[in-house]
């Protein structure tokens, strides 16, 4: 009874004037994601994925949902979850609401607080998924519970698909995706979002992805008969490898612009300083105008909006001071535009270095390309409109992610997948992956009816 006053009071203090009483379900969501904060659901040992998996399991089946419904699956140290929401309409596709249990690893002895402690400070949860994500678990659960509750039936079942290992190796989120391969489309709570102004703390936009770059790692070696450092020879492995990075580097892929790139640069360049504006524009109307693509690569924020982008991340060579290297290696990072394929970047890699005595590798894990989603109108008019609930007037923006997340695994599998996510955030209050992760409470409300039109709109 304690833990539900304390609850409610945060939330009636950082409620909305517009929706100033908070709900059961709002309560409940701040208390699901206060103890989720506190399982180490980190990859290696002592990894309580699969024991946060079972605490989720038991507030859904306390919540209505039958335990047959619910199945949890080991996978390795990890494992994922899947809980249907029976329809009305057996034969129809279902709606697929996705997300992940796992986080990034987080050493107590770096952050200010205990990571696996949820602590309320100042309006903000503070611990390791606080906003990654955690929270969107929390809401998500919470937003089916009380539709439970409150009877609704859809007309098509909802699946409710939590993998456990998206932050490394990404295997239950492939497994997920083939387990439902004939889903209607997926909401992806890990994607997308609000932006909220550094001054003012008001809303300025809301962007979904609706497409991912492909993420691929190429290993780049060159190989030398090595020798003493006193008789250096012509060829040189560390030589030869600087040569080919450095016209690597120098290269920019051709620039392409895609149906979900153009609708961003035009939304976007209402707010953006006017050089940038006129080169959002300029490059929606003809991505081949040298002027735009030069100001827009010139920024890194946008660079990559543009086409596939490489760059070198690692580099390791030879094996003594006094000796001549035998081998040199880098890995060459590429976040490839939707529609090509890694084979033909790769190939493209080895075309730029010119050197023949160099091997090329594609050491990728975890990854595979994937289309972009398509503008469906029901999907991004039920975005517009939950949105609008709390944020009426914020622009509704498609974006492409620079990847990846479980949505790519969905569409290898052809089915839609759009990153919906439903926080709203400073930059500067976005802490994933980082020290001191938070996220202001002042979200739950709104993440809630959000969901709830989310879910009732497109499950019809």
């Amino acid at each position: 009874m304690r833990r539900f006053t304390l609850a409610l009071t945060a939330l009636a203090l950082l409620s909305g004037a517009a929706h100033a009483a908070p709900t059961s379900a709002d309560v409940q969501a701040l208390d699901i994601l206060k103890r989720a904060i506190a399982f180490r659901t980190v990859v290696g040992p002592g990894n309580q994925t699969p024991e946060f998996a079972e605490y989720l399991k038991s507030v859904l089946v306390a919540g209505g949902f039958d335990p047959a419904d619910i199945t949890i699956t080991p996978v390795d140290d990890t494992a994922y979850l899947v809980a249907r929401y029976r329809g009305a309409g057996r034969a129809a596709k279902p709606l697929v609401l996705s997300g992940h249990m796992d986080v990034v690893e987080a050493k107590p002895a770096d952050w200010q607080r205990d990571p696996f402690t949820a602590i309320i400070e100042n309006g903000y949860i503070y611990g390791r998924g606080a906003t990654d994500m955690k929270f969107g678990d929390a809401i998500m659960i919470a937003t089916l519970v009380d539709l439970k509750k409150k009877h609704f039936l859809p007309n098509r079942d909802v699946i409710l698909a939590l993998s456990g290992d998206e932050e490394t190796a990404m295997k239950t989120s492939a497994m997920l995706a083939a387990a439902i391969p004939n889903g209607e489309l997926v909401l992806n709570a890990d994607g997308g979002g609000g932006k909220l102004a550094e001054d003012t703390g008001k809303p300025e936009m809301f962007g979904f992805d609706a497409a991912e770059k492909t993420y691929s790692d190429f290993q780049l070696v060159f190989t030398n008969p090595g020798g003493h450092s006193s008789a250096p020879r012509k060829t040189n492995a560390i030589y030869s490898l600087a040569r080919a990075l450095d016209k690597i580097g120098a290269y920019q892929f051709k620039p392409q612009l895609s149906e979900i790139t153009h609708a961003y640069f035009l939304a976007a360049a209402d707010r953006a300083p006017p050089k940038l504006a006129a080169a959002m524009r300029a490059f929606a109307k003809n991505p081949s105008d040298k002027a735009a693509i030069i100001t827009l690569s010139d920024d890194p924020a946008y660079i990559g909006k543009i086409g596939t982008t490489c760059v070198a991340t690692m580099v390791s060579g030879g094996h003594a001071l006094n000796a001549l290297p035998q081998r040199a290696t880098a890995n060459v990072n590429c976040r490839i535009f939707p529609g090509n394929k890694p084979s033909d970047v790769m190939a493209e890699l080895a075309r730029l270095a010119g050197d023949p005595a160099m091997t090329i590798t594609d050491v990728s894990q975890g990854s595979v390309a994937t289309d972009a989603s398509p503008m469906r109108p029901d999907v991004v008019a039920a975005i517009r409109k939950a949105v609008a609930i709390d944020y009426p007037g914020v622009p509704v923006i498609p974006v492409m992610a620079s990847g990846a997340s479980d949505s790519m695994w969905f569409r290898s599998h052809g089915v839609p997948s759009y990153g919906v996510g439903e926080l709203f955030l400073k930059d500067s209050d976005d802490f994933s992956h980082g020290l001191n992760e938070r996220t202001p409470i002042a979200n739950v409300a709104p993440s809630i009816r959000y969901w709830t039109s989310m879910i009732t709109d497109l499950s019809k």
